[in-house]
C-alpha cells in the first residue's frame, strides 16, 4: 500500500498493493480491497466498501452507503448523489445503498442517483444521468440515461 503524504487517511481498513494519491480523504470506517488505485482529489466517507481491483479517477466523491464490487472503474469526476429531495439544513434521507457490480465502468461527468444498482459488466457513458437501475451487461448513455445495447 501507498499513501502519498498530501493525503488524509484515516482508515486502517486499506489492504496491499491499493495506490491513494494526494489530496485525498478517506474517512476512519471505509474500507477499500488490494490493488485499487484511488487517484488525486477523491473523497471516500466511513460507511463506503470498495472491493478489489477498483479505479476511482480523480474528484469522485463516494457517500456513506456505497458498495463498489471489484474490478469498477469509476471515471473522472464521477457525481454520486446522495439525496434525492436535498435542501439546506434538514436531515439527509437516505435512499438504500448505491451498489455498483463487478466489472461495471462508469464514465467521466456520469450523475447517479442515490440507491442506484449498476450491474455486473453495466457501462455507463460519459456524461449519462443514471436515474434508475442499470441491467447487468447493459450499455446506457445519455439524460436519463437508457440501454442502448448490451455486451456480449
Amino acid at each position: 500500500m501507498k499513501i502519498h503524504p498530501l493525503a488524509d487517511v484515516q482508515s486502517k481498513k486499506i489492504k496491499t498493493g491499493t495506490l491513494i494519491w494526494q489530496y485525498c480523504v478517506i474517512f476512519s470506517g471505509a474500507i477499500i480491497g488490494k490493488n485499487c488505485n484511488i487517484c488525486a482529489h477523491v473523497l471516500i466517507e466511513d460507511d463506503v466498501i470498495v472491493g478489489d481491483n477498483v479505479t476511482i479517477k480523480s474528484g469522485v466523491q463516494l457517500w456513506d452507503r456505497t458498495r463498489v464490487h471489484d474490478n469498477v472503474f469509476i471515471g473522472p469526476n464521477v457525481t454520486f448523489t446522495n439525496d434525492l429531495y436535498p435542501r439546506s439544513k434538514k436531515n439527509l434521507k437516505l435512499n438504500g445503498y448505491t451498489i455498483l457490480e463487478e466489472g461495471c465502468s462508469i464514465g467521466g461527468n456520469a450523475t447517479i442517483l442515490p440507491g442506484i444498482v449498476i450491474g455486473k459488466n453495466a457501462m455507463v457513458g460519459a456524461g449519462s444521468v443514471v436515474t434508475k437501475n442499470v441491467p447487468e451487461n447493459a450499455i446506457v448513455f445519455g439524460n436519463p440515461a437508457r440501454v442502448i445495447r448490451y455486451t456480449s
